[in-house]
């Protein structure tokens, strides 16, 4: 086994390994806007949905820890690449010229990310712990809708879905490169569907609470 955590540790292994859980992560995201879109069609539709998901709760549990180890291992590689490159830059360059060598939104990938990181944090404790473990008497459709109804969350949370779009955005596009899917013929093509997912994911997710702030119950 002496090979394959040396495989893990390596540059490349790390990169393969960012790949495989963003892909991982990006269809599980679909899952979940899908899921989170039935609150358009009021509070029978949502805890539906919801309970749908309780009737399967050992499965779900199963998945919650995998999506877990998941994200674990995709914040843990994509911060040790980061110090890897920072590293690498300071040695290899006398002069800063990142401008040149890569797009904006790749040099920011780890603070984008990285605030992404912060709001799943506030995120799991505003709607998935109190619903799972917290002894909420509310309904969840009540603590979203209530959550939402607040200014700042909601700000903080459209916020959060801009950046995550520009994250997916350039990580959709990364993972392909790691696997060498980069061929000029067909390359523009996956490039305009990350465009397009990623929009599509920052529009879906932002819609709700602006919908619950503006328009819900109007």
């Amino acid at each position: 086994m002496g090979w394959f955590w040396q495989f893990v540790n390596s540059s490349i292994g790390k990169k393969i390994s960012m790949a495989l859980t963003g892909i991982l992560l990006i269809i599980f995201l679909i899952f979940h806007l899908i899921g989170n879109l039935t609150l358009y069609w009021g509070e029978t539709a949502f805890m539906n949905y919801a309970g749908t998901l309780e009737s399967f709760k050992p499965v779900v549990r199963v998945i919650e820890v995998i999506l877990a180890a998941i994200f674990i291992i995709h914040i843990v590689n994509a911060v040790r690449l980061w110090i890897g490159n920072k590293v690498a830059k300071q040695k290899e360059y006398a002069v800063n010229a990142k401008s040149k060598n890569s797009d904006l939104f790749a040099r920011t990938m780890i603070w984008s990310g990285s605030i992404v990181f912060i709001f799943l944090v506030i995120h799991l404790q505003t709607f998935w712990y109190p619903n799972n473990f917290g002894g909420s008497a509310l309904p969840l459709y009540n603590i979203v809708s209530g959550d939402f109804s607040s200014p700042v969350y909601s700000f903080f949370y459209v916020l959060a879905m801009i950046l995550l779009g520009f994250h997916l955005n350039h990580g959709f596009q990364s993972a392909f490169q790691t696997f060498g899917w980069n061929h000029k013929k067909y390359f523009q093509f996956v490039k305009t569907v990350g465009t397009i997912y990623s929009i599509i994911m920052a529009l879906g997710f932002a819609s709700l609470p602006i919908y619950f702030l503006f328009f819900h119950g109007r």
